[in-house]
C-alpha cells in the first residue's frame, strides 16, 4: 500500500518530466552552391546548382567598375550641338558703317558678343564618348557580379514565368508571393531598382505583365550585362536550367 509521501513523490515527479511533442521534420539544409527554385505562388520548386564556371568567379571591383563606366558612356548620346557664328541665321548685313558713329566697329550682329549670336566653345555633337571595352573584360566583370549576387544572397530562381494574358496584378502578386518565400521584401517595398527579371527566353506576356511596376525591369538572360544587374539589387532568373545553358554558351564565345 503507497503511502501518500511516496505518491506526493512520484506525482512531482511525472510533473517534472517534460510532455513528449511531436515536431515537425526540419527541412533538409542546402548543399553549398544550391540554390531553392520557387513558383510563381512561393511554393518550392525544388533545388538548382549554380555552376562553377559562372558563380565562381573572384570580386574585382575595380574591373567592375571601369566597365560599367564604359558601357555607360557608350551608351551617351551626343544630343547638345550649339552653333558657332558661321551657323547661326541673319547677321550678313553690316550693323552700321565702319566711322562716324561713334559707336565700336562691328561687321556682323550674329558675333558672339551679340545677343542672338554664335556660341564661343559650347558643346558640339561631334565630340565621341565612346570607350573601348575588350571582350574579355565584358565576360569578366560579367561573371563577377554573378558571382557577387550569388554569394550576398541575392539571387533568386523561378520555375517558371507563365501570364495567360498581360495583367500587371498577376505578376504583382508573384512578387509579392516570392519576397514572402525568399525573405527579399525590397521586391515589394523598394521604390526604385528592386529587381531585375531575367526571362529564359523571349516572354512578351510576362514581359508586358512587370512593365508598368516602377521598381522592377525585365530582359532576358542572353542579353545581361554588368549595368542592369548593378543597377538591380536582386537578380530573378526564370527557368534556370535554360538561363545557365545560355549564359554558358555566351561566355564561351
Amino acid at each position: 500500500m503507497a503511502t501518500a509521501k511516496t505518491t506526493k513523490a512520484k506525482t512531482v515527479k511525472k510533473a517534472a518530466a517534460p510532455r513528449a511533442k511531436k515536431e515537425k521534420a526540419a527541412a533538409a539544409p542546402l548543399k553549398a552552391g544550391e540554390f531553392t527554385v520557387y513558383k510563381m505562388d512561393g511554393s518550392t520548386a525544388g533545388t538548382v546548382s549554380l555552376p562553377e564556371n559562372l558563380f565562381n568567379a573572384k570580386w574585382n571591383a575595380d574591373l567592375v567598375h571601369q566597365v560599367v563606366v564604359g558601357m555607360q558612356a557608350n551608351a551617351r548620346p551626343t544630343v547638345a550641338n550649339t552653333k558657332h557664328r558661321g551657323e547661326v541665321r541673319g547677321g550678313g548685313k553690316k550693323p552700321w558703317k565702319q566711322k562716324g558713329t561713334g559707336r565700336a566697329r562691328h561687321g556682323s550682329s550674329r558675333s558672339p558678343i551679340w545677343k542672338g549670336g554664335g556660341v564661343t566653345h559650347g558643346p558640339r555633337a561631334e565630340r565621341i564618348f565612346a570607350v573601348k571595352i575588350n571582350k574579355k573584360m565584358r565576360r569578366t566583370a560579367l561573371l563577377s557580379v554573378l558571382s557577387k549576387k550569388a554569394k550576398d544572397g541575392e539571387l533568386i530562381f523561378v520555375e517558371k514565368l507563365s501570364f495567360d494574358a498581360p495583367k500587371t496584378k498577376d505578376a504583382k502578386s508573384m512578387l509579392s508571393a516570392i519576397a514572402k518565400a525568399t525573405g527579399a521584401n525590397a521586391l515589394v517595398t523598394k521604390s526604385k531598382n528592386a529587381g531585375l527579371i531575367a526571362f529564359s527566353e523571349s516572354n512578351d506576356m510576362a514581359k508586358k505583365s512587370f512593365r508598368n511596376i516602377g521598381n522592377v525591369a525585365t530582359e532576358e538572360v542572353r542579353n545581361l550585362n554588368p549595368v542592369d544587374l548593378m543597377t538591380s539589387r536582386y537578380l530573378v532568373i526564370e527557368n534556370p536550367a535554360k538561363a545557365f545553358e545560355t549564359l554558358s554558351n555566351r561566355i564561351a564565345h
